[in-house]
């Protein structure tokens, strides 16, 4: 389970995406070893999508915002998500 504060950041993270055009989704899922593993989805209109895996939400949410970085600009923010 997040903690505080990597709870609060990723909730920054998830509320600056539909800003720069992405919507969002997640869901936590356990592998046949019961390990916990976080699924993020981001994609947009334009058929650009990002979908990574990790054992923390926070991680999870920071890779997205690295991936989504990596896409060009268009309407970019302090978190670098952008079109």
């Amino acid at each position: 389970m997040p903690n505080k504060k990597s709870g609060a950041t990723s909730e920054i993270i998830a509320d600056n995406l539909p800003d720069a055009g992405w919507s969002l989704g997640w869901l936590l899922v356990l592998d046949c070893e019961g390990r916990t593993i976080w699924i993020a989805d981001a994609h947009r209109d334009d058929g650009k999508r990002f979908v990574v895996r990790a054992d923390e939400i926070l991680t999870a949410f920071v890779e997205l915002k690295l991936a989504t970085s990596r896409t060009g600009v268009r309407n970019t923010n302090r978190f670098g998500m952008s079109g």
